[in-house]
Parts: structure tokens; C-alpha cells; sequence
């Protein structure tokens, strides 16, 4: 599957972060943390995003630039993308999802500044 952004238009959109930014790790085990690939720190950001017709998904997203924000300030993120994954697993079961990214996440204030 080839991995093709899917700009996501934010304008309709209420972004709030449920809990502040962590480095994504992607190994537990042994506690690497995910870099992009200039060698940034890659964060991860649990956000609840409301449409215009009050409905309410949780998703995470994720950034090489640390967001400057805290839990439940209202933010943008910045060029938002989703990607479509899939994967098998071990029992042979498809799963699959979407995978968000953006350049960075800001707080709604700064951004109609």
C-alpha cells in the first residue's frame, strides 16, 4: 500500500488536546524513541476533535516540531494529514486505520492571531 497524504481541511473543525505532547516511543522494551527523517524527536498528541454537528472523535496525532500547549487548550494543528494503513496480524486478521500527522500543533489563540 503506498502511503498517500490526505489533507484534512481543519476549518470546520474544534481541536482540543486531552492530554500535553510525549516523544512517540517505538519500542517499549527498549524505550527508543520514533525520529523523522531529519533525526527530530517525533510527539504524539491525544486530541478530541469536534464537527459542526457536535460530534466527537479522539485522535492522535503526530508532529516533529514539540507542541507548546497543555491539556484542554483548544489547538490547530498545522497542515494536517491522515495516512491509511493496514496490517495483518499474526492470526492472519486485517486491520487497518488512519494515521495522523501534521507540521505542528498550535494553540487555536496564536493561530487566529
Amino acid at each position: 500500500m503506498r502511503n498517500i497524504p490526505i489533507p484534512v481541511d481543519v476549518s470546520r473543525l474544534q481541536f482540543t488536546a486531552v492530554k500535553s505532547a510525549r516523544p512517540k516511543v517505538v519500542n517499549r522494551d527498549t524505550g527508543e524513541i520514533k525520529t523523522d527523517k531529519n533525526g527530530k524527536t517525533v510527539y504524539e498528541i491525544l486530541l478530541t476533535v469536534e464537527d459542526e454537528y457536535d460530534r466527537v472523535e479522539l485522535v492522535k496525532v503526530a508532529t516533529s516540531t514539540e507542541p507548546a500547549v497543555n491539556a484542554g487548550d483548544e489547538v490547530t494543528p498545522v497542515e494536517l494529514v491522515g495516512y491509511v494503513w493496514e496490517q495483518t496480524t499474526k492470526t492472519g486478521e486485517l486491520r487497518w486505520g488512519i494515521a495522523y500527522r501534521a507540521s505542528s500543533i498550535v494553540a487555536a489563540a496564536a493561530d487566529r492571531a
